[in-house]
């Protein structure tokens, strides 16, 4: 297996764990090629809910940029419930799983086909 492969299992692992989700095996592949280089940095795989400026950075560059959707309070929500959804407790969320969330919370798997 390639170190893609076994972050892409511990993905769905969390997404299980964490979240109650049984994933997507082929959509959490696609998104977490769709994340790049960055899954495997220690600091830029991970998503921290508690600091406003990586939330703001979720928003523009994944929910308006890569999902097209329009700026709103409907994006806010949308990140708080995947955040509620994974756990607030969890201190290091992996970036790709809540990618994951974020695109079956706002109906847009289809932008990875």
């Amino acid at each position: 297996m390639s170190k893609r492969d076994d972050l892409i299992a511990k993905y769905a692992d969390a997404l299980k764990e964490k979240c109650g989700v049984k994933a997507d095996m082929a959509f959490l592949t696609k998104v977490t090629i769709g994340c790049g280089p960055s899954i495997y940095n220690r600091d830029s795989s991970t998503v921290s809910a508690t600091d406003p400026k990586e939330l703001d950075r979720v928003k523009k560059n994944f929910l308006i940029k890569k999902l097209g959707l329009k700026d709103g309070p409907k994006l806010d929500e949308g990140i708080s419930a995947v955040m509620d959804q994974y756990g607030r407790s969890t201190r290091a969320k992996y970036r790709a799983v809540v990618y994951y969330l974020l695109a079956v919370h706002f109906r847009k798997k289809s932008t990875y086909n």
